[in-house]
């Protein structure tokens, strides 16, 4: 049974926020603050206090309206203690570092690549992870700060986790993930599937967030670096993960 209750809310174009409650303490938990006024509003919504907020990384559309939040709520802040400089963080924490809400284990994973300071939520109870930037349904981060080496093993450090792992990522880009992730796995039929589902889900203005790890492994190009299908198709059956990886993400960059 989960210990909290789930309320994504979506904000600026395209990012999605992320309330989390438990019933039983009153704690409320926020992924990331991007703009104070959708959150704060989401809090309204629910009737709930916000307690503890969970940075994920710098980028202003996670950040920007941490200030603002901390001071309406007085919320705990808990950020990557690394290659960071935000201001308003109270717990610094980095790569296995794990913290206790509300009696759930929160797992700290570094994942370095879209940024350097980019921290993903694990909470192995609730069977959910948070990735930020990281991991996106079909897709993943855009590299800015680290590179495809880098952002490669922060993946398959997600790739590791229990495939009935639900993620939350922190952007709606699934149309344009899918668009590109055929021209990479075009023989896929379950990707195929999922992308005539998620077009009928858009056109309902249906959130594609979150979604289960193992829909992930058959489908996302991203992670599929080490698939036959896939390594022929880009012509690299005797290069490494990591450069098949790099050259899909090249691609996506160039798409």
């Amino acid at each position: 049974m989960a210990n909290f209750e789930y309320h994504q809310y979506s904000y600026l174009s395209d990012n999605y926020g992320v309330l989390l409650h438990n019933e039983k303490t009153g704690s409320t938990i926020s992924i990331d603050a991007g703009d104070a006024p959708s959150l704060l509003n989401a809090l309204k919504e629910k009737d709930w206090s916000l307690s503890h907020l969970l940075v994920t990384h710098h980028h202003a559309d996670h950040v920007a309206g941490l200030k603002e939040v901390k001071e309406k709520t007085n919320c705990h802040v808990v950020g990557p203690a690394q290659h960071s400089d935000i201001a308003g963080i109270d717990q610094k924490v980095e790569d296995g570092d794990t913290f206790t809400i509300a009696g759930t284990e929160f797992q700290v994973l570094h994942t370095p690549g879209h940024t350097l300071d980019m921290l993903n939520y694990y909470l192995p109870e609730e069977k959910v992870v948070f990735t930020g930037d990281t991991l996106f349904t079909l897709g993943c981060g855009r590299v800015f700060e680290g590179d495809a080496g880098m952002m490669w093993s922060s993946l398959q450090k997600l790739m590791q986790l229990p495939v009935d792992t639900l993620v939350y990522s922190s952007h709606e880009y699934t149309l344009a993930n899918a668009d590109f992730a055929v021209t990479i796995d075009p023989d896929n039929a379950q990707l195929l599937k999922r992308t005539e589902k998620f077009k009928s889900m858009r056109e309902n203005n249906e959130p594609t967030v979150p979604a289960l790890l193992s829909d992930e492994l058959a489908t996302n190009p991203f992670l599929r670096a080490a698939n036959a299908s896939v390594r022929t198709n880009l012509q690299m059956n005797s290069a490494t993960d990591a450069e098949v990886f790099a050259e899909i993400r090249k691609r996506k960059d160039n798409f």
